[in-house]
């Protein structure tokens, strides 16, 4: 009978263990994040994708966190986009406390890489990196796009946007 409750004790002993290794490890993966996000080229300068939106290989995007407080630069991270416009990036650490954005660098197309300057205008897209914000998924992010505008809007976009039924506020 003692046999039998040393080997019980023993087994549970072990099973506990292991769910406390697993805890740990899921209590880490709440500080790592990967960001997905993509890059287009906007021909009707509206910054919404299009059907005549082309999606752009080789565009930088940066994030940035700054401190809610006072303003301060607490992360910086680079990331280039692939052959279908799109990019990835793993970050690590809590950033409960810091407003992160990422924001459009450099554009591989000289014809369409302006970037509004307008402050409400501003293409930037805003993201939690935090595992205390309610959102299920702590894996994963996934960023709106983020687009380059070209100088002159593309003569077809007025045909599309009388598909979509939307009169943009652009003069072509």
């Amino acid at each position: 009978m003692a046999s039998k409750a040393i080997f019980f004790f023993f087994v549970s002993a072990v099973c506990l263990s292991s769910l406390a290794g697993v805890a740990i490890a899921d209590a880490d993966d709440f500080d790592r994040f990967q960001i997905q996000g993509s890059v287009y080229c906007d021909t009707c300068r509206v910054q919404f994708v299009t059907r005549l939106s082309k999606f752009l290989e080789g565009a930088k995007v940066k994030l940035e966190c700054r401190s809610r407080t006072n303003g301060t630069v607490t992360l910086t991270k680079e990331a280039v986009t692939d052959k279908t416009g799109s990019y990835r990036m793993e970050v690590t650490g809590d950033h409960e406390e810091e407003v992160c954005e990422l924001v459009l660098v450099e554009s591989p197309d000289s014809g369409c890489s302006d970037v509004s300057k307008e402050a409400y205008l501003r293409n930037a897209a805003k993201i939690s990196l935090t595992a205390n914000d309610g959102i299920v998924s702590h894996e994963t992010r996934i960023v709106n796009p983020l687009g380059f505008m070209v100088q002159t809007p593309s003569a077809e976009c007025p045909a599309a946007f009388k598909e979509l039924g939307i009169v943009p506020d652009v003069t072509f």
